[in-house]
């Protein structure tokens, strides 16, 4: 729907202290700075606000400060400007550009086929909505494998082109290498464990991690792994909750669970799965609170303008722009259109 948004930067221009008019005739305009106003009478104006409730950006001091008052630390994914302006306006201490956004948003089967250009795109997208929260990129599948440095070379790519805070892979002990190389040159790192989504043919699927005394003990083990590799927090993904909280003690380092209990120091969820953002009889884990109900809400908005525009009781007069032509003008403008037309018969 067209909209008229006008932004107007007020900033009185001063010489040696002096107010200025802001008028066109002043000779000395050329010379100071005006006030710059921007009107746009269009549905693509920009979709920024400032923050309601101005905060401090998050940082790595901030999460750990959390992390020491035990405080839970909030996490969500998010995959374009929309999804992290709101997230960012909710008070979200960490957004996270996940490749879960290969299934979400791209429509992918999973998160395999994402590729390295694609989230770097979408990481831009939620860095330029996000001004409060930590942000944190996924290195998709294929870009961190195959030796450290591969994934050192993703890694830069991820914070000086996606423009986010903090790189995020998955692996345990066999990625501390990995891990080190990257924090070692300044970038901060999450670590991701238990059921690692990019990994789930190797795991015969999505199943639970930690269920038996020796898988359990390899999740204590990868943690600490990734912890001395210098990971400063650890998603623990789908794990028992007993197991997940026995883990976070044993750590010095935060745990962010997802589908692992309220043991862990802090809890991530897909956006689009707590929003509700999908038809009906769509499979949801069994970790998955539904926040909201974003499809029936969107259907029934779209119906609604569908039915309307049918109907022709949209636009209505309030949705229009009003005719700046006098009458006369208008009636010799409909003159010279029937002329014009008779002329081309």
């Amino acid at each position: 729907m067209s909209r008229a948004l006008v932004n107007i930067l007020r900033a009185p221009s001063t010489i040696t202290g002096s107010r200025l008019p802001i008028c066109s005739s002043s000779p000395l305009l050329s010379h100071v700075a005006r006030p710059v106003a921007q009107v746009r009478w269009s549905s693509h104006s920009p979709l920024g606000a400032a923050l309601a409730n101005a905060r401090k950006p998050v940082t790595i001091n901030s999460l750990q400060s959390l992390y020491r008052k035990k405080e839970p630390i909030t996490m969500i994914t998010a995959h374009d400007f929309p999804s992290a302006h709101v997230a960012d306006h909710a008070g979200m201490d960490i957004i996270l550009v996940g490749d879960s956004l290969a299934m979400v948003a791209l429509g992918m089967e999973d998160t395999s086929e994402v590729l390295l250009e694609e989230m770097l795109l979408h990481c831009r997208s939620v860095a330029r909505a996000t001004k409060g929260a930590f942000t944190v990129g996924d290195l998709p599948m294929g870009t961190y494998e195959i030796a450290p440095e591969q994934a050192l070379e993703s890694a830069i790519r991820v914070i000086k082109e996606g423009r986010v805070k903090s790189v995020k892979l998955e692996g345990g002990k066999e990625m501390a290498p990995t891990i080190s190389k990257i924090t070692t040159a300044g970038i901060p790192v999450l670590a991701h464990i238990g059921l690692t989504p990019q990994r789930q043919n190797a795991l015969g699927g999505f199943r639970v991690q930690g269920k038996n005394t020796a898988s359990a003990l390899k999740l204590l083990d990868d943690a600490l792994a990734v912890q001395e590799a210098g990971a400063y927090a650890v998603v623990v993904e789908a794990v028992p909750a007993e197991v997940a909280e026995l883990v976070t003690k044993q750590l010095s380092i935060p745990t962010i669970g997802i589908g692992a209990g309220n043991g862990c120091s802090g809890q991530v969820l897909v956006q689009v799965d707590m929003l509700g953002h999908f038809p009906p009889g769509r499979f949801l884990p069994k970790f998955v609170k539904k926040y909201g109900d974003v499809w029936g809400e969107s259907l029934r908005a779209i119906e609604a303008y569908r039915t309307e525009v049918k109907s022709r009781a949209y636009p209505a007069p309030e949705h229009t722009y009003p005719m700046a032509m006098s009458k006369e003008e208008f009636s010799q403008f409909a003159r010279l259109m029937e002329e014009r037309r008779a002329s081309f018969e």
